[in-house]
């Protein structure tokens, strides 16, 4: 049993509409241990049990480019001890970082990634920060060999030629099928940004984007990976949006199946 540590990342500032994620972290750790809830997840595993999973607390981000070093490092150190690290955004620009820091143990990661938008901008608004810019980043950094995008319903001029420059699977929602998805080999990381989601189950998000996954299609795409994953990243819930705690409900339970693979 592989131990899955927590990694908090409350931090905000590079998001490129509404500001809230950075309150993230603490919502979903109140989900996941809340009494509502159990700790099986659908494989059966269970937190406590077969599940390994330790909170290693929030980074002390400062909400500038010295940010990146403190997720890196957070990242790298976990994967270097042999941990699955498990990062809670956050705004989708922690990926960066994140990427960057398993790379640097496991070599060039694989990556499926759930979202309703590339998110992979050259420089969005003048920042290669942005949360919308993960991606970007992460190719240039040579830290990824092959990304599967999954839920796509967003794709601009730009960001179909940023596809084509680093050669990126994209599974759009139109004509979406679970069973359909490439499943990439490990090294494995998953990056969830939780506007993937249909705004119906998720509202908790700055940038709603109808039309897209269901719940149980995200969950049908995790369960088909075979093999384990080195990393993930649950990002973009922004409390101050959310409706009865619906979408820090559903991140709860993300985290919960995320760690079941590990």
């Amino acid at each position: 049993m592989r131990q899955v540590q927590l990694i908090g990342a409350p931090t905000d500032s590079n998001s490129s509409f509404r500001r809230g994620p950075a309150q993230a972290p603490a919502a979903i750790r109140a989900q996941l241990w809340s009494e509502m809830g159990n700790a099986a997840a659908e494989n059966g595993r269970e937190l406590g049990r077969e599940i390994d999973l330790h909170d290693a607390g929030d980074l002390p981000l400062t909400e500038t480019p010295a940010d990146d070093a403190l997720i890196f490092e957070a990242m790298r150190g976990a994967a270097a001890a042999g941990t699955v690290p498990i990062l809670l955004g956050g705004d989708h620009y922690v990926s960066g970082p994140a990427v960057r820091g398993v790379a640097a143990v496991h070599g060039p990661v694989n990556i499926l990634h759930f979202d309703a938008h590339p998110d992979l901008y050259d420089d969005f608004e003048g920042n290669p920060r942005s949360h919308a810019s993960p991606f970007a980043r992460i190719f240039e950094a040579g830290a990824a060999a092959r990304l599967v995008q999954v839920g796509i319903r967003t794709m601009n001029a730009h960001c179909r030629a940023q596809v084509a420059r680093w050669g990126v699977e994209v599974v759009p929602m139109r004509d979406f099928a679970a069973g359909l998805v490439p499943i990439p080999a490990g090294p494995l990381y998953v990056s969830i940004d939780l506007d993937g989601l249909d705004p119906a189950v998720a509202p908790g998000v700055s940038h709603l984007e109808p039309g897209g996954l269901t719940v149980r299609q995200l969950l049908d795409v995790l369960q088909r990976i075979h093999g384990g994953i080195v990393g993930a990243d649950v990002v973009e819930l922004n409390p101050t949006r959310d409706i009865n705690d619906m979408t820090a409900v559903v991140a709860a339970k993300l985290v919960k199946e995320l760690a079941s693979l590990a």
